[in-house]
């Protein structure tokens, strides 16, 4: 039989193997579910893997869905290394969307290109207003991180839901609950022609490269991997904890909200009240399953996508639940920790023998 051995050391090999295991298993899991309702394997696993990269139209569609996934991975990769648990970058997210659409709505027709920067900054000044909320609770009264952040992610969709079903309401959207659309200036730059792939997603590849050299080339990001692996070790060279937590969750926060302004203006063109469909949550598993490394993020973020992407299909092509992208996101989630009980420990095989009297 089969036993867990802890190991000398944690296996590097499989820290990055892992993901991989984690990733088979999801589909052998995903294979298993779509027989069980009835589908064809084949068919339901192509429509997750298979067709959101067979054109360039789907590439495109992966591209745009992965931004805010990507942004928001990298945010929340950067306070886990600190050992800061922020699990409110849906309500981050949120609040930059918000932020970013009051600016959009004051643009008018005469609005020249140029009023995209303050939208953009607006984001992300909204979504670190809303990461500095927790970290004040946590600074001034200690409190917890985790759930600090994640309650403020239900206020931030109150308050969004309030403003598109009161005043930012459109009063020619037939009572539907949305701001009126943004002005033609406000829209993003298209990156490929007829797709509606826009500068965003270069936006999120520039925050990458950015945010890679933060973390292993400046002094700041040392400070932070070390206070977030040895704190101890962190105190007795004299870093501040208190300064890493406040850079970390606006770090964190303006990313966040900066993938909800490109949202808001980017594929959706107004405020609704599911201007968010969940990344702020499924960032958590990008960050992870990218092992909080800025280029792990980009596949994670770009796998992720194909989740989206492919509970839409299975929605609209073989009449499942769109709730299909949120099993397949908890299974890639569930099997990720799974499979990295195999970075500290072997499997060996057990031998058993008869004893005789």
């Amino acid at each position: 039989m089969l036993r867990l051995e802890a190991r000398a050391a944690p296996s590097r090999v499989m820290l990055l193997l892992s993901p991989l295991i984690a990733l088979a298993v999801t589909v052998l899991f995903g294979a298993a579910m779509f027989a069980v309702l009835g589908k064809n394997p084949l068919a339901g696993l192509a429509l997750f893997f298979v067709e959101p990269v067979k054109n360039l139209y789907g590439l495109a569609e992966l591209g745009l869905k992965a931004t805010p996934l990507i942004l928001c991975g990298l945010g929340l990769a950067a306070c886990y290394r600190a050992n800061v648990w922020n699990i409110g970058a849906e309500g981050q997210f949120v609040l930059g969307a918000i932020a970013a659409g009051g600016v959009a709505l004051q643009a008018g027709d005469d609005t020249t290109r140029w009023v995209l920067l303050p939208i953009l900054l607006a984001g992300v000044l909204g979504g670190m207003a809303w990461a500095a909320i927790v970290a004040v609770l946590r600074d001034r009264f200690n409190a917890n991180e985790i759930l600090t952040s994640l309650m403020l992610v239900y206020v931030a969709q109150y308050l969004l839901d309030d403003l598109v079903y009161g005043p930012w309401k459109d009063p020619n959207g037939y009572n539907f609950p949305q701001t009126a659309l943004f002005a033609a200036s406000t829209t993003l730059p298209k990156l490929i022609p007829d797709t509606r792939l826009n500068i965003g997603f270069a936006i999120a590849m520039v925050a990458v490269v950015a945010m890679s050299l933060f973390m292993r080339r400046s002094l700041q990001g040392f400070r932070l991997l070390v206070g977030g692996l040895a704190p101890d070790a962190a105190r007795y060279a004299g870093f501040s904890a208190r300064k890493s937590l406040w850079t970390v969750l606006l770090l964190s926060g303006g990313l966040s909200g900066l993938a909800g302004a490109l949202e808001a203006v980017g594929p959706l063109g107004q405020l609704t009240p599911h201007v968010s469909q969940g990344y702020g949550f499924a960032a958590i598993i990008v960050a992870f399953v990218g092992r909080l490394n800025a280029v792990g993020i980009v596949f994670s973020g770009l796998l992720m996508a194909m989740f989206y992407i492919g509970g839409e299909l299975a929605q609209s092509r073989l009449g499942l639940p769109n709730a299909m992208t949120g099993v397949f996101q908890g299974l890639l989630l569930f099997c990720l920790l799974a499979a990295d009980t195999l970075v500290t420990h072997r499997l060996r095989l057990a031998r058993t023998g008869v004893r005789h009297a």
